[in-house]
């Protein structure tokens, strides 16, 4: 028998409850040679709140889903599977479907600290903002445009009675 990842199917919210209900069921039942490790992927994601201020976070990859490396036989999949909170495996015709290797890298990588931040704002396009440092302080615009993998708004200015857009970094503007 191979050890292979499985993705569980959980309740929402119930990651972790998930992970640490299995870690004693399996030391509990004795399967600690058939379910090797747990893994709830996540990320840091950068928040731009209010004013501009960053909030670091971490969030699930895959709200509902937790990573099982196991053995897969009647007696590990029978207790992987009634574990509370657990709804079952991913997979098809109710047989559980390993990850490939790919599939494991492309979630891990996410989650590892090489991986590219994500930001995330409450900034929208239409929102009227005013601009807080720069050369444009003072000035107010509204959001053309919102692009949270590079931190930028693009905002239309009215400079000498003429909208131009002019490109902003989150910290730079606030909603009004």
């Amino acid at each position: 028998m191979s050890k292979k990842w499985y993705v569980l199917h959980t309740y929402s919210g119930y990651e972790n409850k998930v992970k640490t209900n299995l870690e004693i069921r399996v030391e509990t039942m004795g399967l600690e040679n058939n379910v090797f490790a747990i893994e709830i992927p996540t990320e840091m994601v950068t928040e731009i709140k209010e004013g501009g201020r960053r909030v670091e976070s971490e969030k699930k990859v895959f709200p509902g889903y937790v990573l099982v490396r196991m053995e897969l036989d009647d007696r590990s999949w029978a207790a992987v599977r009634n574990t509370p909170g657990v709804t079952g495996f991913v997979g098809s015709d109710g047989k559980p479907a390993p990850l490939t290797r790919d599939e494991y890298n492309k979630i891990m990588k996410r989650t590892s600290h090489e991986a590219p931040k994500k930001t995330s704002t409450t900034l929208e396009v239409g929102q009227t903002i005013k601009v807080v440092s720069g050369p444009l302080a003072e000035f107010d615009g509204v959001i053309s445009e919102v692009s949270p993998e590079s931190g930028k708004v693009k905002v239309m200015v009215s400079i000498f009675g003429r909208e131009t857009p002019v490109e902003l970094s989150f910290d730079q503007v606030a909603r009004i």
